[in-house]
């Protein structure tokens, strides 16, 4: 089982790519915090302060501006594909337990930082759709 989402975002690979690989930028729109830049090797620590949550991200494949796979405690990978408007971003997250919540929640969470990384690239807007999700004193 797998999940797989993607979206359309008009900026260049390099730009996407970036925007995912540096922490000071991904916290604008995905995560709150992280111990280091994504690169070959890395293996850094994710967290989403707002939940309390964190994950640890071992990087296995990094293939600038094209891939990023990692690992934390699924596989996950980014493919950025040129596209004449900008570039496609696919993310397929693998090697779970089938589950329907956990593909429900990973599929709705990367398709909200994906919305949340487009508004800022292409219009320099922080959506806080990933830090809103599910606000303080609202029952899930």
């Amino acid at each position: 089982m797998h999940v797989k989402v993607g979206m359309l975002i008009r900026r260049p690979p390099e730009d996407v790519f970036e925007a995912f690989a540096d922490p000071a930028i991904t916290t604008r729109f995905w995560f709150t915090k992280s111990s280091g830049r994504l690169e070959p090797g890395a293996t850094v620590r994710w967290e989403w302060e707002m939940y309390g949550a964190t994950a640890d991200v071992a990087v296995e494949e990094f293939e600038k501006p094209r891939l990023i796979r990692f690992d934390w405690g699924a596989q996950v990978q980014f493919t950025f594909t040129p596209h004449e408007l900008g570039t496609y971003v696919e993310v397929t997250e693998s090697g779970f337990d089938p589950d329907v919540e956990r593909v429900a929640a990973s599929t709705g969470g990367f398709t909200l930082a994906l919305a949340a990384a487009k508004a800022l690239l292409e219009h320099d807007v922080v959506l806080r759709v990933v830090r809103d999700r599910f606000p303080e004193g609202i029952e899930r």
